[in-house]
């Protein structure tokens, strides 16, 4: 069975690299009915907040990205690591290495003094003798010849020669395991098969595949998906928009636009653009990732999200605008229906908090007047045909858009008056400005007690 983990580190806000890598490996688990896995490698405490850990935690459930096992911490594991430790001391695979930061730093000092690349040089690879008044750390003993072959399902074959690795420390002084000798204990203890993440791990693989075959472990697929570059070419940064995930749900994004957009981002079905989350679980294979970077479009992602806002069934955006009005201080939705308002509005906005923000008028029994639109639409004149016109609502037996249509057309006729001169006075009355869906469709959604009571205020 195909097992998949995401495994960020709780050292800043999850942001969209680390996104499009979790999606990548959640819907490869779910199109081979396998499982994918949530893992916080937390073993760097002097960087890891538990801020960043709930940011984390609440970013995968905005997105549903839900796992199958986890979330797991590495610091929960630490007895684990230990014994694991203990047996590559015990088999012959790791040491101990006495030498101090002074003689590490004059070694590098050294080494780059006659152009040679910076490493440790195994000096106490082959000692087992002690230093008194030392703490030594734990370092890997990583086989001097051979090559290490990665079969990358992105980058293809890719050949380390292990005469260019040194011996990785998997263990300090204060006892505390390393990343790269964690993460080979958790994907073999929780048994993942495919490993899916940045190219920025790329040159870890070789020392992990060795860690793997010291221990006796099944060695999995590795495939190394490429960074994202800002609009301008760059790595992708703080100066080009969104730190953390949640940055654009407060901005009104829906989820499934957004892992829409970046499963885009070095993949593609033919030249199919926009995907359900069931289309991408479908078609998604790892093996057809692009190697090359890829660019972030915010005016693409901003596209997306509209064409989502429009497709998706309204009762599966209306729980997005009602987050987004509660947060500009409606609270009170009695008689207004958010599915309507969601059909009315889609077309209009882009995200769902300019939704939100442009359909404050429906909600409350007093609105807010623009003087300029009060100026130039609530005349005498109009005000004295809005009277015509409101005695022809309340006598409607239904309140339907198709009624308040007909209502306001043949008002129009009646008096000799294009429509716009009956519904712009009319918008201004009951929305306090010029803009809004049809005047029919946003009477229907006002309703017929928040309509009259509106126009009754602008005539007295």
């Amino acid at each position: 069975m195909v097992v998949t983990r995401f495994a960020p580190s709780p050292t800043g806000m999850l942001h969209i690299g680390g996104v499009r890598t979790a999606l990548f490996s959640w819907l490869y688990a779910k199109r081979m009915k396998g499982k994918f896995i949530l893992r916080i490698e937390d073993t760097d405490r002097e960087r890891s907040t538990d801020a960043a850990v709930e940011a984390i935690l609440k970013g995968m459930e905005w997105l549903s990205l839900t796992p199958d096992q986890g979330p797991f911490s590495q610091t929960a594991r630490f007895p684990r690591y230990r014994e694991v430790i203990e047996q590559l001391l015990s088999s012959g695979h790791a040491y101990r290495c006495y030498c101090t930061k002074t003689e590490l730093d004059q070694l590098r000092a050294h080494q780059i003094a006659r152009k040679q690349k910076p490493r440790y040089d195994g000096r106490w690879r082959d000692r087992t003798d002690a230093r008194p008044g030392v703490e030594p750390v734990v370092r890997f003993r990583n086989p001097p010849e051979g090559e290490i072959i990665v079969d990358d399902l992105v980058h293809g074959r890719v050949v380390f020669n292990n005469s260019e690795l040194d011996d990785l420390v998997i263990a300090r002084v204060d006892g505390t395991p390393t990343y790269n000798f964690c993460v080979v204990v958790d994907d073999m203890d929780m048994g993942v098969t495919h490993v899916i993440r940045g190219d920025d791990h790329l040159n870890n693989t070789p020392r992990q595949i060795n860690m793997f075959a010291a221990l006796g472990a099944k060695i999995p697929v590795f495939a190394h998906v490429p960074m994202i570059l800002g609009p301008d070419g760059a790595k992708l940064s703080k100066r080009h928009g969104a730190v953390s995930v949640l940055q654009y749900e407060e901005e009104g994004y829906l989820p499934d636009a957004l892992l829409n957009y970046l499963v885009r981002l070095g993949w593609s079905h033919g030249d199919q653009e926009i995907f359900t989350r069931d289309e991408m679980i479908e078609f998604f294979d790892v093996a057809n990732v692009n190697k090359a970077a890829s660019a972030f479009n915010p005016d693409k992602l901003l596209w997306l999200n509209q064409q989502h806002m429009i497709r998706a069934e309204p009762s599966l955006v209306a729980p997005f605008l009602q987050q987004h009005l509660l947060r500009i201080g409606i609270a009170d939705f009695a008689g207004v229906s958010l599915e309507k308002i969601v059909v009315a509005q889609r077309e209009r906005c882009k995200t769902v908090r300019d939704m939100a923000s442009a359909s404050r008028f429906f909600f409350g029994s007093t609105i807010e007047m623009d003087p300029k639109a009060v100026e130039k639409h609530l005349t005498e004149g109009a005000l004295t045909t809005m009277a015509n016109l409101s005695s022809r609502l309340e006598a409607l037996s239904e309140w339907t858009i198709e009624s308040i249509h007909s209502v306001v057309t043949a008002t129009a006729t009646e008096l000799g008056l294009s429509l716009g001169k009956i519904a712009q006075p009319l918008r201004v009355a009951v929305t306090g400005s010029t803009v809004s869906p049809p005047i029919d469709q946003t009477l229907a959604i006002l309703g017929r007690e928040r309509t009259l009571a509106r126009i009754h205020t602008v005539l007295t």
